[in-house]
């Protein structure tokens, strides 16, 4: 038994080969090695499972067929140990029976030996890659169980990793916190991450959406009523302010509020303290603001229609978030994170096609966040292979593909258009009038594309 590590640096993943034939597995240790594989050699079962127990490895290639624990019975103490290792069991005509008899109680494929080396360098390929996404998914699954870091943003950008440290820089801080940015961006996510690194984060997070709240119930929710302060007012109930006493209020989209309930606003705000409505006795309250808003609000104080007071009040610190088509980078990172979640919620294991994420990374994603996190969960939902593809995706995206291939359609015609001018001009040894007739067009028509396509100099 011993290991022949081919390039540790660049390893593409560690495959254990166990055959009983010592030059079938240098052969294909070679092959492998050649291919990026860090490869382990076992030439029993026994030698097998001590290996396994001391190395992780991400795929088994086995002979079915060796003395003293032979494939089958390596395979079935691996499957109770090392559950999530595939198999790959390599067999000969004798002992095909046995080989199916594997995959159908879960071994990954199996080979006739000799086997045809270029396909199962491709089922090796994907058996790797399955166990790695096993993985993932497992410790995301750990992770989110073990409730660490909930409010995680997943950026290489570097507009939001600016954001970050301004989220560590200004968390224990007192200050009144405005974020901006289009419908969808991850606004919420940003401030309670910033409630949940602060010192506040064991008292409440309270997130009230203004925009969705009729008006006429938005200051009741906002401060809380007294019993019998309008018809309907059967009990006290306390308002959002109190709820996040010690801790945070978030106002989603703060520039829905109407002008008589921001002028109530700024009061609490400049006093800490709140009337329930049917009440006269004021009460403190200790919070710390973070609103947000989709909309310009400087705008909207210069037309009138928002507060200059109370815009400067709660935008003591602004974090803008910037729209994903301006951080497309951040797109893998995002889809694939969002594939993994939706996978453990339903229970499957899927990969994102390159065409896709080719797909994802040219598409302008209006709903910015949001609307990609939806297309992958419709996607994982509706995916029936190993792998999400363009059929999984909706319709908007489908019709954006054909646009970009139309487009690079249309600049081959170009291209194409271009290299007959030149080889027409070659044939006719530059004459224009003898080109123009080759290619069936007018001495105008010509000259015209000769100007176009910046050939007019070249050819005098």
């Amino acid at each position: 038994m011993h290991a022949a590590v081919a390039n540790p640096a660049a390893a593409r993943g560690k495959v254990l080969i166990v055959d009983d034939e010592p030059n079938a597995v240098r052969v294909l240790a070679a092959i492998l090695g050649e291919e990026g594989y860090s490869v382990f050699e076992a030439h029993n079962g026994g030698a097998a499972v001590a290996l396994m127990n001391k190395e992780e490895v991400d795929a088994v290639i086995t002979d079915m067929k060796m003395p003293g624990m032979d494939g089958m019975q390596f395979f079935d103490h691996a499957s109770e140990h090392h559950p999530d290792v595939p198999f790959i069991f390599l067999t000969a005509y004798g002992t095909i029976e046995s080989a199916v008899s594997t995959v159908t109680h879960g071994a990954f494929y199996y080979f006739i030996k000799p086997p045809d080396y270029l396909k199962l360098k491709g089922i090796l390929a994907k058996a790797v890659e399955q166990h790695r996404l096993k993985r993932e998914l497992e410790a995301l699954r750990k992770q989110l169980s073990a409730g660490e870091n909930p409010h995680r943003i997943i950026s290489n950008a570097p507009a939001m990793l600016m954001i970050l440290e301004t989220i560590k820089a200004i968390k224990d801080s007192a200050s009144s916190v405005l974020v901006c940015g289009e419908t969808g961006t991850g606004k919420e996510l940003i401030s309670r991450s910033l409630h949940f690194s602060s010192t506040r984060r064991d008292r409440p997070f309270v997130a009230v959406n203004c925009a969705a709240i009729p008006k006429e119930l938005l200051e009741s929710e906002l401060f809380g009523y007294e019993k019998g302060a309008f018809s309907g007012a059967f009990a006290r109930r306390i308002g959002k302010f109190e709820e996040a006493s010690g801790g945070s209020i978030f106002l989603d989209e703060l520039g829905e509020l109407d002008l008589s309930l921001q002028a109530k606003l700024l009061r609490v705000l400049q006093e800490k303290e709140i009337e329930r409505l049917g009440s006269n006795r004021k009460l403190k309250v200790d919070f710390r603001l973070i609103s947000s808003t989709n909309r310009d609000l400087e705008k909207e104080v210069r037309a009138g229609t928002f507060r200059e007071d109370l815009f400067y009040r709660i935008n003591v610190m602004q974090i803008e978030v910037p729209p994903l088509r301006e951080r497309k980078d951040d797109i893998p990172l995002l889809a694939t994170e969002f594939a993994n979640e939706f996978c453990i919620r339903e229970n499957k294991v899927l990969s994102i096609a390159d065409e896709v994420m080719r797909i994802f990374e040219s598409y302008s994603w209006p709903g910015n966040i949001r609307q990609l996190k939806n297309v992958v969960e419709r996607a994982v939902v509706l995916a029936k292979g190993d792998r999400i593809t363009p059929r999984e995706l909706p319709q908007e995206l489908l019709s954006h593909r054909r646009g970009v291939e139309s487009l690079t359609a249309l600049q081959t015609l170009k291209q194409l258009e271009v290299h007959a001018i030149k080889d027409a001009l070659r044939r006719c040894n530059g004459n224009k009038s003898k080109a123009a007739r080759v290619l069936g067009i007018s001495r105008k028509a010509f000259y015209k594309r000769l100007k176009e396509f910046h050939l007019a100099e070249s050819n005098n």
